[in-house]
């Protein structure tokens, strides 16, 4: 019985994470454009930051507590599963268009960060000064997207009516709901490990990085069934480089994260799911087809069954 309760906590993390997020990004959205803040700073900056909350705040909760590898594993887990899974679910469904920015400089930029964080980890660990690496990387990234977005030229939003007290309401919820979230999940998932054997690390590259996806796995696997597949990829990629250069970055600025060594192979296959992706866009001439789907999926079977 203790076991089943510690897998309904697990799930109840996972609600609580992932609805956290959505009322968080909710409310900060609302209270930044009642200060007169651009629609084009909120989507850069609060509702992206706002999808990798979930990773943040269990990765964060789990260097805390002395479960470096749930911290670790969920990152590199993460990354792995949006590529290979995530992208590859999407694909099979439609074909999904990638744009030449995404191949000429996003995913070379996934690949080169992936190797960053791999060689900041060599030494043991990722100490407040690799935090401060990551996090000046962080910062020019949103530069980018910024000169990416304005290039656009995109059209600001009309914006409804905000209710001032609602959108504090949502932001404080959100926020307890993922901090309660993550603390149920690390304690969860680190008494599963326990009650079966497993590694944290297991755990963490799995179940965990799992869990911390599901925004992203419901957003583009939705997005490609309703032929708005484009979304898909840019999204992926974002997340990832978030997901390294804000939750990493951010976690050991709180505290040093050890990095094991068994983690340098989990991190070189985070490095070969990107270059793949890069390849199966250019082989595809601007298109991840059904065919790089399923060898992104078979990929990550593979992966699988190595772990186990």
């Amino acid at each position: 019985m203790g076991i089943v309760l510690q897998f309904v906590l697990l799930a109840a993390g996972f609600v609580l994470l992932i609805k956290g997020a959505d009322w968080f990004v909710e409310g900060a959205s609302s209270i930044a454009a009642k200060f007169g803040i651009p629609q084009l700073v909120i989507r850069l900056t609060i509702v992206a930051m706002g999808t990798s909350a979930p990773e943040a705040a269990v990765s964060i909760s789990a260097a805390l507590k002395g479960s470096a590898d749930i911290t670790i594993g969920n990152i590199v887990g993460s990354n792995i599963i949006n590529v290979l899974v995530i992208l590859g679910l999407a694909s099979v469904i439609v074909p999904i268009a990638v744009g030449k920015s995404t191949i000429r400089y996003e995913m070379p930029f996934m690949i080169i960060i992936s190797g960053l964080l791999l060689l900041l980890g060599l030494d043991g660990s990722i100490n407040w000064i690799d935090g401060l690496i990551l996090t000046a990387a962080f910062l020019l990234y949103l530069g980018y997207l910024f000169l990416q977005a304005k290039k656009g030229r995109e059209q600001e939003e009309t914006q409804k009516e905000v209710v001032m007290w609602k959108a504090i309401i949502f932001l404080l919820l959100g926020l307890g709901m993922i901090v309660f979230g993550s603390d149920l999940t690390v304690d969860a998932a680190s008494k599963i490990a326990k009650e079966f054997g497993m590694s944290e690390r297991f755990i963490g590259l799995t179940i965990v990085a799992l869990g911390t996806s599901l925004p992203e796995l419901c957003t583009s696997v939705m997005a490609a069934r309703k032929g708005n597949a484009d979304i898909a990829i840019g999204n992926i990629v974002g997340s990832n480089v978030f997901n390294i250069l804000f939750v990493v970055g951010l976690s050991s600025l709180v505290t040093t994260v050890p990095f094991q060594s068994k983690f340098i192979f989990d991190m070189l296959v985070a490095i070969a799911a990107a270059v793949l992706l890069l390849l199966c866009c250019i082989l595809g001439k601007g298109k991840l087809k059904r065919w790089g789907g399923a060898l992104l999926l078979i990929s990550y079977a593979g992966y699988f069954a190595y772990i186990i």
